[in-house]
């Protein structure tokens, strides 16, 4: 019997997928986050930055926190914030689906909305502003060793356990990218030539979930070093591939997702013999308000 919605956090089932590879020599295995209890990924960094901080002390509940968010970490963090009875404050941008927005005001948390025109860094320039003013706290997902730390802990752990350690590539879209340093950290202790990739979007593509940060704006976590290649995907390429995982694998899933398989298939090409893992961030539901699926 599980005791709490927080145990569910983690151990997601991955599965090799059976259509869409190309090389008959490569197994590439989708880990499917959206099994987590919010529906991500992003359930491991909120679970692990905000019992992170409540354990130092530096918050406490009723303590009150503000977050810019895309998406994801907002839904995660309302989740694991109203178990924890911390109010939340949530900041994105107005073009994030409704499904977002009402996900996260479901569990208790506040929305605010920037204008779309800014962007993500809009939303992360008035987190500041309000958390300058005094009131509030801020985890800060683009600076907290809690983000990573949780995937060091749980994330590459079981992708070594789950290949009984013949993994070979791991392929993460690259947002925050807590997800891709964390397991870059574990993996790479387990074997140092597992080959940790990074998906960024081409120019001009808006992929959810995965950026390429203006250097004033990259996240304090990230370390250039610990990635060993990154690829470009294109929006339609993204589009394609999440269409595809659906109608194909029924892997059910968003863009970012279907960027980061892409990626996979790209590189399984290249390749002699392989084990590829790549993250499936989230549940594909949540974009069905937009034309995703159109």
């Amino acid at each position: 019997m599980t005791r709490s919605v927080l145990d569910l956090v983690g151990n997601t089932p991955m599965v090799a997928l059976q259509r869409i590879p190309e090389n008959p020599n490569v197994t590439i295995y989708a880990k499917l986050e959206g099994n987590n209890p919010g529906g991500s990924v992003k359930d491991r960094a909120a679970y692990g930055m905000i019992k992170g901080a409540l354990d130092r002390g530096e918050i406490k509940p009723g303590t009150k926190l503000i977050e810019a968010t895309s998406g994801n970490t907002g839904i995660a963090l309302a989740m694991i914030a109203s178990l924890f009875s911390v109010p939340i404050e949530l900041v994105m941008p107005e073009d994030a689906t409704r499904e977002r927005v009402l996900s996260m005001e479901a569990f208790g948390a506040k929305v605010i909305l920037t204008p779309k025109e800014q962007s993500m860094e809009g939303a992360i320039d008035y987190a500041h502003a309000q958390l300058a003013k005094g009131g509030y706290h801020m985890l800060n997902q683009f600076a907290n060793p809690d983000n990573y730390g949780m995937h060091y802990r749980t994330t590459g752990p079981e992708i070594w356990r789950d290949t009984d350690g013949g993994v070979t590539h791991f392929v993460s879209a690259m947002g925050t990218t807590g997800t891709i340093m964390g397991v870059s950290r574990f993996l790479k202790e387990k074997n140092n030539n597992i080959q940790i990739v990074g998906c960024q979007p081409t120019e001009g593509s808006k992929i959810p979930g995965i950026r390429k940060w203006p250097e004033e704006y990259l996240p304090k976590i990230f370390e250039r070093q610990r990635i060993d290649r990154t690829m470009d995907i294109a929006e339609e390429e993204a589009r394609i591939m999440t269409n595809r995982l659906a109608r194909e694998e029924a892997v059910f899933c968003g863009m970012s997702s279907g960027g980061a398989v892409a990626a996979a298939v790209r590189l399984s090409r290249e390749l002699e013999s392989g084990v590829i893992v790549c993250i499936i961030c989230d549940r594909g539901d949540r974009y069905l308000s937009s034309d995703l699926f159109g």
